[in-house]
């Protein structure tokens, strides 16, 4: 989504939200206790969305270490979405599955979604294991299992049949969605040659899929999350790039057989954002390019516009809840563009100024305080050891709050044991 905001307009909603920062939050809270549910993102099964972080700061004597892992911080269901002392860390060395009797260097958070339909949603990683460049790779995608205690178990590698696979690529770019419209959860993943293994689920709890075929052909060689039903029929589609940098990409249009039939090209650009910009009844696409950004309004057909701002990294979400989705650009600066009935303009764009000093990119745009309203999460960087993440809560006046309604720095992570739940 794009972020913006204008100069002077202020911001009344920010009233509502006093920011919390993790000055003045305990060291660590213990982890609510669910009985699971349907919601997003939620490891806990408390009905309420919780956040994941990669690449966590490094501690001050260890700016060249090995990865601290993954960090989760749990929703709370308040005003203020996070809490930011309920947290766990996922530390390869105690939640990875070892391969060959060594645990994983590289333990990095790829989609999440409920695999097993217990009402717990689960985390796929991935990793790197042992192989000496002879044949096939090994499958370095694993599941993480949720629970009422949240992400607490071992990890289970990821089972993909090798009738699924295609080629010696490395299997990975894992996407969730329900692209047969069965109700359960599915995983598709690039597999060599222009081609991709889908994979049934539910999933068992030893990592494998109801059921696997041969690999479907693909327009492309990235599958790209989140997997939406753009044209309203029933089942996820997906988006397929050309390359993870600049490049073409299209829409693979799921059915019974899930995502077998390509639908859209669209034009070249570094990032894609689906969302309901205000024309049509199915959703629309923004493409960022360096020269602007490229629209495609009610897919599959795809209305063509455009707009001149340039926004090379997008992200979509409807922050005032009226219904149709905002574009948040974080490219050279965070921008809102609104949405409106009549589709995206660049007049009244928003600039949210970051949190802090440094390089500023966003994290997620979703509603972590259950108003009906997306959030704004980014998280700036100041090199290897220091980082502040921000929550701004949306607003239905001015999008999203002047101010974060919530800081914190992922050094709360270092130097973590195993995580406190709440019994």
């Amino acid at each position: 989504m794009l972020l913006g905001g204008c100069a002077g307009t202020g911001n009344t909603g920010s009233a509502r939200h006093e920011p919390v920062t993790v000055a003045k939050a305990p060291a660590q809270l213990p982890v609510p206790r669910g009985k699971g549910g349907k919601a997003a993102d939620d490891f806990n099964g408390d009905g309420h969305r919780d956040l994941v972080l990669n690449d966590l700061v490094k501690g001050p004597d260890d700016a060249h270490g090995d990865d601290a892992g993954i960090g989760i911080v749990y929703g709370t269901g308040t005003a203020h979405g996070l809490a930011p002392g309920a947290r766990q860390l996922l530390n390869p060395a105690r939640q990875a599955a070892r391969t060959k009797g060594r645990s994983p260097a590289v333990f990095d958070a790829e989609a999440s979604c409920d695999l097993d339909r217990d009402g717990f949603t689960d985390l796929v990683v991935s990793t790197d294991p042992p192989y000496d460049g002879q044949g096939r790779p090994p499958v370095p995608l694993q599941i993480l299992f949720g629970s009422p205690a949240g992400l607490t178990g071992r990890a289970v590698e990821l089972v993909i049949p090798e009738g699924a696979r295609a080629g010696n690529d490395w299997p990975d770019q894992p996407v969730c969605g329900d692209f047969d419209g069965d109700g359960a959860e599915d995983l598709v993943v690039h597999a060599s040659d222009g081609r991709l293994s889908y994979l049934r689920g539910p999933f068992t709890r030893k990592g494998a899929p109801r059921a696997a075929g041969k690999p479907l052909p693909s327009p492309g060689t990235v599958p790209t999350g989140p997997a939406l039903d753009v044209n309203r029929d029933g089942y996820d589609d997906l988006l397929v790039r050309t390359a993870e940098g600049p490049g073409t990409s299209a829409l693979v249009l799921g059915s019974p057989a899930g995502p077998t039939r390509t639908g859209t090209a669209l034009p070249s650009g570094i990032d894609v954002a689906l969302g309901r910009f205000g024309r049509g009844r199915a959703l629309d696409a923004a493409v960022g390019s360096m020269d602007g950004t490229y629209l495609r309004y009610d897919l599959p057909t795809a209305v063509r516009d455009s707009i001149s701002t340039p926004g090379s990294v997008l992200d979509a979400g409807d922050f005032d809840g009226d219904g149709v989705s905002e574009l948040v650009s974080s490219g050279a600066e965070l921008r809102i563009l609104r949405g409106r009935t009549t589709g995206l303009s660049a007049t009244g764009m928003v600039t949210v100024p970051p949190p802090a000093r440094g390089t500023t990119r966003v994290l997620t745009v979703a509603d972590f305080t259950g108003d009906g309203r997306a959030d704004l999460v980014v998280r700036t960087y100041d090199g290897e050891t220091k980082d502040t993440v921000a929550v701004y809560a949306g607003s239905k006046e001015a999008l999203v709050t002047a101010k974060p309604t919530v800081t914190f720095s992922t050094s709360e992570f270092l130097g973590m044991g195993s995580s406190t739940t709440r019994r």
